[in-house]
């Protein structure tokens, strides 16, 4: 046999019109098992991408925004910087390296470096510097761009004192004693401008130091001195109204003369007396010789109880006046001594208060900056991008993890 060849029946030929029917039936039941047809595939790359949407708005966005921010937007900032020290006049044992380069002999002054930075930092400095820089001004530049710019135009202090703070850094190298003063601007001479000032500012403030210590340290020697002057001052005002009113400018030399007076007619009284007994075995007492002895006797015993009554025994006498002359002589002396050791002591609190007295001495003058230091572009956007790609890490386990646990 040849082959075999199936029989054609009329129902069965798509050609004739009896079997159009049948046909059009058995397809209708043959798509209808079949379902839909299969969508066409999709390309890869458009999987990849859907699959990478996240990593894309979580990661490369952002930083993309960022890039074109510090690369297009953002303003250049210049930095001036100045360095200085704030040293005593005291002489310090351990100077050496820089202080001895420099000719330094005083020593350092930690705490004092400390207040002029925090001085640097304060409202007060703010205030100083108002009334030579606007501040507002230089902080608001037209080329300044407005994420970094001051705002507003007219800010309150608070919030001008913020963005200083921003603007402006103080930090102390302990070791050294030196302190670094930085600023930025959006100009380079009012970086310059804006660091001089402040450094006089700091100058200043280490000469009110300077002036309020000096005062403390001889208001205490000063009162005493002034005291002791009007000491000094009462015991001769009370002498010289002793004297005026003794009408004896020094009684005490008066009665120096009185006593050598009295004792030289003591002398003359026991001569004379001498002379009376040598002549009593050899002369007659109603002789001339023996009456003018015994009158001369009689005189001397007269003025030599008259000069010792005027040294002591009664009323006119001498020696209360003296006593109270001599007091007030004292009094003068002791007065005047307390008076020069209160000007040895001001003296002395006047020269330690200057060993104490600092200075600010300038290492490095503030410069004029050529490039802009700032804002580190390539630093910004390196940190974003290793931040958000560290995020989206951390994430994703997250996330993985917990549909792990789910399954």
């Amino acid at each position: 046999m040849d082959g075999y060849a199936p029989t054609i029946t009329p129902a069965d030929d798509p050609a004739t019109p009896a079997a159009e029917p049948q046909v059009r039936a058995a397809r209708r039941r043959r798509f209808a098992h079949a379902g839909p047809p299969p969508a066409p595939a999709r390309p890869k790359w458009q999987d990849g991408l859907r699959a990478a949407r996240p990593f894309l708005l979580i990661v490369i966005l952002p930083t993309l925004l960022v890039a074109g921010f510090q690369y297009l937007i953002a303003a250049n900032q210049y930095q001036s910087e100045a360095h200085f020290i704030v040293r005593s006049a005291q002489p310090s044992g351990g100077t050496g390296g820089l202080g001895q380069m420099l000719g330094l002999t005083g020593a350092p002054s930690p705490a004092e470096a400390h207040s002029i930075g925090d001085y640097l930092l304060s409202h007060d400095a703010v205030a100083a510097v108002q009334w030579t820089m606007d501040l507002p001004a230089i902080f608001r530049r037209p080329e300044a761009d407005p994420i970094t710019r001051l705002d507003p135009a007219h800010p309150p202090p608070e919030t001008l004192l913020k963005y200083y703070r921003r603007q402006v850094s103080v930090s102390l190298n302990t070791e050294t004693g030196i302190t670094d003063l930085s600023v930025r601007a959006f100009r380079p001479a009012d970086a310059r401008d804006l660091a001089e000032t402040l450094l006089r500012l700091g100058e200043t403030r280490v000469n009110a130091f300077n002036q309020r210590a000096l005062a403390n340290g001889l208001s205490v020697a000063d009162a005493q001195l002034r005291e002791a002057e009007r000491g000094v001052t009462d015991a001769q005002r009370n002498l010289t109204g002793f004297r005026q009113g003794g009408r004896d400018i020094d009684p005490e030399r008066t009665s120096t003369a009185q006593i050598t007076l009295a004792a030289n007619l003591q002398q003359q009284l026991a001569q004379a007396r001498a002379q009376r007994d040598s002549m009593a075995g050899s002369v007659a007492p109603d002789s001339p010789q023996y009456v003018a002895i015994a009158r001369q006797i009689r005189a001397l015993e007269v003025q030599a109880a008259a000069a010792q009554g005027r040294l002591a025994g009664s009323a006119a006498s001498i020696a209360p006046g003296l006593g109270a002359y001599e007091s007030l002589r004292l009094r003068q002396e002791f007065a005047a001594k307390r008076y020069e050791a209160a000007a040895a002591s001001l003296e002395a609190a006047r020269e330690q208060a200057l060993k104490q007295q600092l200075f600010v001495i300038r290492v490095v003058e503030p410069n004029l900056p050529s490039k802009a230091l700032y804002p580190h572009r390539l630093k910004t956007v390196a940190i974003v991008f290793f931040g958000l790609l560290l995020s989206y890490a951390v994430g994703w386990l997250i996330l993985a993890g917990v549909r792990e646990h789910a399954g």
